[in-house]
């Protein structure tokens, strides 16, 4: 579906049916934007990422540096590493119990781009006026980083009317798109 001009939802020049679907006719149950915020979708869940992507691995850090309650902490980890985004891994104090730190996976490193949008888009619309509160720099030539769109063959800097968007294989019709 195309999605220049004026950002209404088009369908594009295909023959099947699932090319004919606007999107209000597509059954959403089975976005993955809907099933990926159904495992980061609160605030806390976010926030917890972006520390753990900083480098916090332990429980009482998370809860100090995030403030959360214990219990809301601990389901919150639990999700993430049920869902694959932390690992964890034992750790033992000198004279303390066997405890377990919170790590990063490959999965998890996946959504490391999703932060970075949502930090380049709060300092550019919600930032402190008195600049940034985290600078994220390449560490080879030390220029800012910043998050774009490409495609496949490396157009870079697409907007939303660079794109045509278009019902995929597993796109399903809403059993009665007028309710």
């Amino acid at each position: 579906m195309d999605t220049r001009a004026d950002n209404q939802v088009r369908p594009p020049a295909r023959a099947d049916a699932a090319a004919e679907l606007g999107w209000l006719a597509i059954d959403a149950e089975n976005c993955p934007v809907r099933r990926t915020l159904d495992v980061v979708g609160e605030k806390w869940s976010l926030l917890i990422l972006r520390d753990a992507v900083n480098g916090v691995r332990r429980f009482d850090d998370f809860r100090r540096h995030v403030g959360m309650s214990d219990a809301v902490l601990s389901d919150r980890l639990r999700k993430l590493t049920a869902s694959g985004l932390l690992e964890t891994r034992p750790y033992r104090e000198p004279g303390a119990r066997s405890r377990l730190e919170y790590r990063v996976t490959a999965k998890g490193w996946e959504l490391w781009p999703v932060l970075l949008a949502l930090k380049q888009f709060g300092d550019r619309h919600h930032g402190d006026p008195a600049g940034l509160m985290l600078e994220i720099r390449h560490t080879d030539c030390g220029a800012p980083v910043h998050v774009t769109v490409a495609c496949a063959d490396g157009h870079t800097h697409l907007t939303h009317r660079d794109v045509t968007v278009r019902p995929g294989p597993a796109a399903r019709p809403l059993a009665d798109p007028e309710h």
